[in-house]
């Protein structure tokens, strides 16, 4: 039988574990890259898993003027669509990072 010495190491231990493979899974987010599109492709936002965006494409036919209002409103349904891409990502990785721990489905990690 472990003694209460160890038993409180062993969950110190286990407790770094999980932060370094925490600390691990958000660089790996930030590597994960989506791409939302809005108006049939004419406007597509690049963002990672965390959200930071890495560029915007708008097709030439919207660069006039006239479609200022569209445009502005195609940029922030395609930030949107990329935003909502990026949530998916990363649930989709923090699901798999938290098999891997053993803990169950939809446990919270503190900080996530």
């Amino acid at each position: 039988m472990q003694s209460m010495e160890e038993m409180m190491k062993a969950a110190q231990a286990a407790a770094e574990n999980i932060q370094k493979q925490m600390n691990e899974a958000q660089v790996k987010l930030d590597s994960v890259e989506v791409e939302g599109s809005s108006g049939g492709g004419l406007v597509r936002i690049r963002a990672t898993a965390k959200g930071r965006i890495l560029g915007v494409a708008i097709d030439d036919s919207l660069v006039s003027l006239e479609e200022k209002q569209i445009l502005e409103d195609l940029v922030a349904a395609a930030f949107n669509d990329a935003r909502d891409k990026a949530d998916r990502a990363a649930n989709a990785e923090m699901q798999q990072m938290q098999a891997g721990l053993g803990l169950p489905p939809g446990f919270k990690l503190p900080g996530m």
